[in-house]
């Protein structure tokens, strides 16, 4: 799998800082086992596109934030994004083998130290939080978002009701409900929490939920109609599973023109609820579009 052409040029140029503060997490003491060490390398460190990672940084600078000070929580979401990857894989949940082309976690290891990987993930994410954003007020408040985004009601949950659903009727509404939760809650708080540590006001944080809200749903969106007709070589992973699990998809609902309408629609009401931000929202913009557009 190839790094993604997601972002504009200006934006890549964070990833190589991404990639190093999050090698720097995973230099553990005698006490973690080698293994259990080498497995969370093997999935934090994996070639990808930091997309939520890469938000936090977006966000804090438009805000008038860092880049410095917004790496801890860039680095804390990614965190959390590869622990649910790794439980996402498990054969108990979607049953994948392949990941940012690469073996899933528990196919190169073994289920028992997925398990554990992605447990040991989860800690971690609060405990950068918690030592690296100052200061103490603003690490509490991205603690308690992050918390919130990964928790019952949102990550969880969604990930709860994407299971339940398979081989269900439902409508538009149930569908946009789960990926609001399993994919767009982590995405909106990357958002947020770049906000938070660049001082935003309460109304800016509220516009840069917003337009995740949207942003999330979009790329979702696309992410389906991947599966359904995209390459594996491009995306990474085994694409057409959607329909043999029976899961709860765009395409299988309402069609695959439709889908490709309402990731516009999406894309167009992220980019309306950036309207406070001005011309300092442009990469945000961009970024909006080049999720419909992308073929990875």
């Amino acid at each position: 799998m190839t790094t993604s052409t997601l972002f504009p040029p200006d934006i890549e140029a964070y990833r190589s800082r991404i990639d190093d503060a999050l090698k720097s997490h995973t230099r553990f003491d005698d006490d973690c086992p080698e293994k259990l060490a080498e497995a969370i390398r093997y999935c934090l460190l994996a070639p990808g596109k930091r997309f939520r990672p890469l938000l936090v940084l977006v966000a804090a600078e438009m805000c008038g934030g860092s880049i410095e000070d917004a790496i801890p929580a860039a680095c804390a979401v990614e965190m959390i994004h590869n622990y649910s990857l790794i439980h996402d894989d498990l054969p108990a949940m979607d049953d994948d083998e392949l990941r940012r082309g690469r073996p899933t976690c528990h196919v190169a290891f073994d289920e028992a130290t997925a398990v554990l990987a992605g447990d040991a993930l989860i800690p971690m994410a609060f405990e950068v939080l918690v030592k690296q954003i100052q200061p103490a007020n603003i690490a509490a408040q991205c603690v308690a978002a992050l918390a919130y985004a990964s928790g019952p009601s949102q990550l969880v949950g969604g990930q709860a009701d994407d299971l339940g659903f398979q081989f269900a009727e439902a409508d538009l509404d149930s569908l946009e409900r789960i990926h609001r939760r399993k994919t767009g809650a982590l995405i909106s708080v990357s958002l947020k929490l770049g906000g938070l540590t660049a001082g935003a006001s309460p109304e800016k944080l509220q516009s840069l939920t917003e337009y995740g809200k949207h942003l999330g749903l979009a790329f979702q969106i696309v992410d389906d109609l991947l599966d359904l007709e995209g390459s594996q070589a491009k995306m990474g992973k085994k694409t057409g599973k959607d329909a043999g699990l029976g899961k709860l998809t765009y395409p299988a609902l309402i069609g695959k023109e439709q889908s490709q309408l309402r990731a516009a629609e999406m894309s167009q009401a992220a980019i309306a609820a950036l309207e406070p931000f001005g011309d300092k929202a442009e990469p945000l913009r961009l970024l909006a579009q080049f999720v419909v557009d992308r073929n990875q």
